[in-house]
Formats: structure tokens, sequence, C-alpha cells
């Protein structure tokens, strides 16, 4: 065992009121609980508490934005270094996997269909199938892992770890239909006229923001998402413009300079980057390079038009100088600036509605426009974080539970016998 790993545990004071937990974490985990039984060499139960409470714990030990979560509410951070949680959640998630229990209750007779094996529908498809239910996941690419493997680098979440997870699922009787997107020839309603007792969607948000300047269709020209995909299919050259400054951003960036890319800038709007602390920690070291107060005009064959964006005297708020426009050359000009879900669905199926946003559109249970049909995750939300979906999903997994034992569960059993 690393011992890091129990130097840290040693140093949790198990607070009484752990603001780590109660501020901290966006699921609850029960932070000091788990460590104490690490503590006490219970690592299989500790490890039985984290799953349980969240499925995705390995995932996000290692993804999670710890800094501002957990680990930015670790009273031993006020004066010094907090009990980094991460490193020991990690360990006991990865070492135990393959040995939690993972027993489902008998058969219930119902069918659930879940679309998308992205961070939201995989919690769903293992809760639910512990409870009974014959799950069929419908993702529309060739393995799991929706935004966690075709958007998260492999150097921040290896995808062997998504492998796992799904011979575990496998193992739990869970079916997958890959390479299988809804929308098209196949429709929700379909699934429900196949018997189907309720369905959740969670596929996503796939489709990139537009910037909306010219030369935006160029050549040389990529959308972050896309990119991380699959990286090696792009020949981004040695100079490249990055627009955006989220987490994302910084992926594509440290993706690009370990593709080669000699000089990568993020341009950034304002003052600070939208990333977490952590990750543009990584990407200054990795070598990327950030302008800030800067606004893009146009693209352009040779790169790409900025201007500066400056003080507005009478609001105090940035606005666009154009007399400093300056072309800045660029071999490829990538845009970062988030995605919102693809329209398929809804197209082909038209009980289901969007928000003014854009988002499939929920009530307060989940349920969406289409009786039986759920939905959370970043096709409800936008693109969110991994432990945002899983902690709005396991109550989405709930109120599914409970429409279908309500509307159907006294004939399923009928039907069982």
């Amino acid at each position: 065992m690393p011992v890091h790993v129990l130097n840290e545990a040693e140093r949790c004071l198990g607070c009484k009121k752990p603001l780590c937990r109660l501020k901290g974490c966006p699921i609850a985990t029960n932070i000091p609980e788990v460590i104490s039984l690490f503590k006490q060499h219970r690592m299989m139960d500790a490890a039985e508490m984290l799953f349980e409470n969240n499925p995705l714990s390995m995932i996000c030990s290692l993804v999670c934005n710890h800094e501002e979560q957990c680990e930015g509410h670790c009273i031993r951070g006020k004066k010094g270094e907090p009990v980094h949680f991460s490193s020991i959640e990690n360990y006991i998630s990865d070492s135990c996997f393959e040995r939690i229990d993972l027993s489902c209750a008998p058969p219930n007779g119902m069918k659930v269909g879940v679309i998308g094996a992205g961070p939201a529908g995989i919690t769903i498809a293992i809760i639910l199938a512990r409870r009974g239910y014959k799950v069929t996941v419908f993702e529309g690419r060739e393995k799991i892992g929706g935004i966690l493997r075709y958007g998260i680098p492999e150097f921040r979440l290896p995808k062997s770890i998504l492998d796992r997870y799904y011979r575990r699922m496998r193992d739990m009787g869970i079916l997958f239909r890959p390479n299988f997107a809804l929308g098209g020839s196949t429709s929700i309603q379909d699934l429900l006229d196949d018997g189907y007792k309720s369905v959740f969607v969670g596929t996503g948000a796939w489709k990139p923001r537009k910037l909306g300047v010219p030369g935006e269709t160029f050549g040389h020209v990529f959308y972050a998402i896309n990119y991380l995909n699959n990286p090696d299919v792009y020949e981004l050259g040695d100079k490249v413009a990055i627009i955006g400054a989220g987490n994302a951003a910084m992926d594509v960036a440290r993706t690009a300079i370990r593709h080669g890319s000699r000089d990568v800038t993020i341009y950034v709007r304002g003052d600070t980057v939208a990333a977490s602390n952590h990750e543009f920690n990584y990407a200054k070291l990795d070598g990327v390079n950030f302008e800030y107060r800067k606004s893009i005009v146009r693209i352009v064959d040779e790169g790409a038009v900025f201007c500066d964006l400056v003080e507005d005297p009478e609001t105090g708020k940035l606005v666009e100088d154009h007399s400093t426009d300056a072309l800045v050359e660029a071999d490829s000009v990538m845009i970062s600036i988030s995605q919102v879900p693809r329209s398929q669905l809804v197209n082909r199926d038209h009980d289901l509605h969007l928000n003014e946003r854009g988002t499939l559109q929920t009530d307060g249970h989940g349920e969406t426009t289409m009786e039986g049909v759920f939905a959370s995750g970043d096709v409800v939300t936008g693109a969110k974080t991994v432990v945002a979906a899983v902690a709005v999903s396991k109550q989405i997994a709930d109120n599914m539970d409970q429409y279908m034992q309500e509307k159907f569960g006294s004939k399923a059993e009928e039907d069982e016998e």
C-alpha cells in the first residue's frame, strides 16, 4: 500500500461536522467514515460504502474538481495542505472494484431501456439492475463511457477503467446494444411498444456550440469535443490557437502538446480561466500559453484575428476594442466553448420537448414530457461535471423505480409468475 495514502488517512481529523461531506461533496460521500474504515484495515467495507453512495467512485476520484469540493472544504486546508481524499478514494475503489458485491434483487419482470452509456446512463443502469429490473443499454458508439471515454484524455482517465465497468455490468445481467443510436430507424416509442416499462435518456451533450464568427467553416478549424473524441486523426500543426478556457480547453491543449504541437495558446475573454486551478496549473506545467482579455473577431486562412477587451469606463464591463485588431498566425484554430444536446430524439419522438436552453424538458422528478421517459445528465443540464450527473441520476433512479412499481408493480409480478 502506498505510504502517502496511509499518511493522508492518518491526517484526517474525523471532524464531527465534516465540511468535506456537508458542503464540499455534491454526492455527500461519507468521507470521515470511509477513512475511518480504511484506517481500521476494513478496506472492503470502505469500498462498499463508496460504491453504494457513488457507483462511479473510482472515476470521480480521478476527474472530480477536488480542490473546490471535498478537499477545498477540508479544515486542514485552512492553514496548510488539505487531506487528499481523492488519493484515498482512488486507492480503495481501484483495489476493490472487482471484489465489490454487486448482487441483484430477484427479477421483477420489468424491462428498462437506458439510452446512452455515459456517466448518467451507467449510474441508472447499475442502480436499477441491482433492484431487479432487466436493463438494456443502447449506446450510439462501440464502447461505453460517453464523455468519459470520448471526451476525457487517457492521461486523466485511463480507458481500461471503463472496460472494467463494462465487464462488471455484464456480470450483473445488463445487456448492451452498441453502435445503436435511437432517433433514427428506432424511436423511444418503439421501446415502450416492445414492453419497456420506463426509458432513461442520458445521451449527453455532443453538439458543439458555434462561435458565430466568419471563417468558422474553414478547414483548419476544429471543435474541442470532436477533437477529444479521437485526437489521432487530426493534424493540428505546430501552432494551435484555442478559444475557450474551461477544463475541456485544458484537455485539448495538453493533448495537442502530447501529439506534437509546439506552440499552443489559450485565448481567454476575461482575467481568469473557467477551468479548475488543478487543470490550469497542469496545463501551464505542460507548456500551454495563455493570453487574457482577448476576443476572436474572425478566422482567416493564416489563423485568426483577435482584438483586446478593455473596461468600459461607465459600466466597468469588458468591451471589444477593434482598434487593436491583429492577426494571430496559427496552423489550427480550436473552438472549446461548451456543447449542447443533439436533437435527433426530439425530431423522432415528438412528445419530447426541449426547453429554452435547448436541453430536454423535465419536471421535478426527472420525467420528460413523454410519460415514462426520464432524463438527467448533460442532455438536461448541458455540459456539467461527472459527479453532478451521478448525484442527479441517483434520485432519478429512485423516481423511475417508484413510477414503475406504482404503475406496473403488481401486474409485472403476476406476469413473472
